[in-house]
């Protein structure tokens, strides 16, 4: 990933320097997006043709890099979806926050009867 959101970064900031708590998610989705998400969040996500953020699970991190440890795979899509050329991490299944975001290497149009897929491994979050 290579941004982290506005809100996450808030976050991070009252939790290490101004002892307010945070409370992480249990869970974190992968959400697709045909915009840039933007660190304010302002970026169009897919919807509709059985679109559905997909649950992700990382590895302990090592130097500050996380993997995810199993394969991300979304519904099948049953209507076109558009082109995705971005994907964040959020913090809920729907609505919620977004956490990281980071374009795809390429955009990809997803039509009628594709499944996205992202394969164990190659969804890595980064703090440096």
């Amino acid at each position: 990933m290579a941004e982290m959101s506005n809100y996450l970064e808030n976050a991070l900031i009252n939790v290490t320097l101004r002892n307010t708590a945070y409370t992480s998610p249990t869970t974190v989705y992968v959400a697709l997006f045909t915009s840039d998400p933007t660190d304010a969040n302002t970026g169009t996500e897919v919807t509709g043709g059985s679109y559905a953020r997909t649950a992700v699970t990382f590895a302990a991190p090592s130097n500050g890099v996380s993997v995810s440890s199993a394969d991300c795979t979304f519904p099948q899509c049953t209507s076109t979806w558009g082109t995705v050329g971005f994907i964040g991490i959020m913090d809920a299944s729907t609505a919620g926050n977004l956490l990281y975001h980071t374009p795809l290497d390429s955009s990809k149009t997803i039509e009628t009867g594709d499944i996205f897929k992202i394969a164990s491994g190659n969804l890595s979050v980064t703090l440096s």
